[in-house]
């Protein structure tokens, strides 16, 4: 009778462990935010934390709303739709850039924008390698500075290299648009000495691939003025005109 009691008791605890496993692999294959696998929100639009100005001099025009809509009295400006859950640098659409808080190396992205007509600004990954973000809406000649272009360098005074999109995917200025991108980080040996260049192995804008492994040999223009690095920030430009963000996250690239 005691010999079955313990093999009773030994039946339970292995279901308990079993269990208990299992529920902790549930709580890996979510992140606190709930989200699946390693995806974290950097930006949800209910305010600025987690951000923070490049420019901490000028004021700070970053706010949250609901949405955007095209002004139908001048569509290069927008009406903020009240509320939150986006952010909108501002009526005029010149305020200070953002850096984000958290710092990535390798790493896929999701982003939404949108723009006004005519309006410009750009991601740049590690605070360095800028994606544009632009009014490209019915574009046939795609350059570098469309939007889904990998901005060019800044040597001697002129612009270096860059590469168009492959296809113009964009939507008409007001709507909401989305980039995915993969971003491979550069490689530094032991003494920071740079073995291999940045790379976006792929952007997807509004669902269509844009570019597939672009290497970038140095920081595009306009970036943050450091030396290039294993880990950086993100930066949302905010001083070339309206563009709202909303529902950036970002993963650990697998």
């Amino acid at each position: 009778m005691l010999n079955k009691n313990y093999g009773l008791l030994a039946v339970a605890l292995s279901l308990l462990v079993v269990l208990l496993c299992q529920t902790d692999v549930a709580s890996v294959a979510k992140d606190k935010l709930g989200l699946p696998g390693g995806w974290k929100v950097w930006l949800d639009g209910q305010s600025l934390e987690g951000w923070h100005p490049l420019e901490v001099s000028q004021p700070n025009d970053w706010q949250a709303c609901a949405s955007v809509k095209l002004n139908p009295r001048n569509e290069h400006f927008f009406i903020m739709v009240p509320g939150k859950g986006a952010l909108v640098n501002g009526e005029k659409g010149q305020t200070v850039n953002l850096l984000s808080d958290m710092k990535h190396g390798d790493v896929e992205a999701h982003i939404e924008f949108a723009v006004s007509k005519g309006s410009n600004s750009g991601i740049y990954f590690m605070g360095l390698y800028e994606i544009q973000v632009l009014d490209s809406y019915g574009k046939t000649s795609l350059d570098f500075s469309d939007c889904g272009g990998i901005y060019a360098r800044w040597i001697d005074e002129k612009n270096v290299g860059g590469v168009p999109p492959k296809v113009n995917a964009s939507r008409p200025p007001g709507e909401w648009q989305s980039f995915d991108v993969q971003f491979r980080a550069p490689r530094f040996d032991v003494k920071g000495k740079k073995l291999d260049n940045a790379r976006f192995l792929k952007v997807i804008h509004n669902g269509t691939l844009i570019h597939e492994g672009v290497e970038i040999e140095g920081p595009t223009r306009a970036g943050i003025e450091v030396p290039e690095a294993p880990i950086g920030p993100l930066m949302l430009q905010g001083n070339h005109g309206p563009v709202a963000y909303r529902n950036i996250r970002v993963q650990s690239l697998r």
